[in-house]
């Protein structure tokens, strides 16, 4: 939409916690999780039972990713016809072994971005510069969430099965206000300093039509308010994860703007995003026990500079 209003019109007013945690902070709303908040998710743990919530990386039936990127491509570079050829590489006792290497958008799978990831008017998280990511994040890159790691109590919020259906529509929305109601309807606290998990499913259309899922693509999804912003502040939100591709409605119906809550939640208030997990097996466990609070911890790979990460999330009930 030519007349979609810029972001520093519309989130003018918005919450902001730069500066709340220090002017060197690069990892924002996870300072909210501290050794109280892990100790109690901890607490959480009655049946051991463990769920990983990472894609397949390379999935023979395709690997979801933001309209413009590629999949990953994984690459065979040695395996044991490497030991056919005459200059074949030769270890004492007989030694052979397979090697490969992966070409891959840091976040082309599951993956945590960096708070330096979106910005707009020249400044990222924390009031940085927007040329501090220029060659690479010098600032709030994914390296300082890296090395805390992230753990707390998450709860999971089935939208989908809220709804009643297999999945969401395209550019289905909904707000804090349907958060809310799921919890109550699940029978499940909402607390603060949660680690919010939602699962719309919506994925699942990517495997069931093919190259035809990116035509006027728009996720479903959280959709932007002044009010849900506050929300999420007041709620202190360390970290919102979600089984789409980029967490929100694509393009918010009210206003036209792509992506308007990377920048109010990650841009302003610090909250660390995570997208394109897969909930299905966790979801199906909760729908069945009826507990749908749990031990959520993660920890994306150190890259240097880097502006996301593959990730492997745990939860364990």
């Amino acid at each position: 939409m030519t007349d979609s209003p810029d972001l520093t019109d519309l989130l003018a007013d918005a919450p902001s916690n730069w500066g709340k945690w220090g002017e060197d902070d690069e990892v924002g709303s996870l300072n909210y999780l501290g050794p109280q908040e892990v100790l109690d998710a901890a607490r959480l743990i009655s049946s051991g039972k463990v769920f990983t919530l990472q894609r397949l990386i390379g999935d023979p039936k395709g690997d979801p990713v933001w309209p413009g990127r590629s999949p990953a491509e994984r690459t065979q570079i040695l395996d044991e016809a490497s030991w056919d050829a005459e200059d074949a590489p030769s270890f004492p006792g007989g030694l052979h072994y397979a090697d490969d290497k992966i070409n891959a958008f840091l976040q082309g799978s599951t993956q945590y971005d960096a708070l330096g990831h979106v910005w707009y008017g020249g400044k990222i998280w924390n009031g940085y510069d927007a040329r501090t990511t220029v060659g690479g994040l010098d600032k709030a890159s994914i390296e300082p969430i890296a090395e805390r790691g992230v753990v707390g109590r998450a709860v999971l919020l089935d939208m989908a099965r809220f709804r009643g259906k297999p999945t969401l529509d395209s550019a289905e929305t909904f707000t804090h206000e349907d958060l809310i109601a799921c919890a109550e309807a699940q029978g499940v606290e909402l607390r603060k300093r949660d680690i919010l998990l939602i699962r719309t499913n919506y994925l699942q259309l990517f495997f069931e039509l093919g190259d035809k899922f990116y035509e006027d693509f728009c996720e479903p999804g959280l959709v932007y308010s002044p009010e849900l912003v506050q929300w999420f502040a007041d709620m202190e939100i360390p970290n919102l994860v979600t089984d789409t591709i980029a967490n929100e409605v694509t393009f918010d119906p009210n206003n036209g703007v792509a992506l308007v809550l990377h920048n109010a939640l990650m841009r302003n208030l610090g909250i660390t995003l995570t997208e394109i997990t897969d909930l299905e097996k966790l979801a199906a466990d909760c729908a069945e026990d009826g507990v749908y609070e749990f031990f959520y911890a993660a920890a994306p790979l150190k890259v240097a500079q880097g502006s996301g990460s593959p990730v492997n999330p745990i939860v364990i009930k």
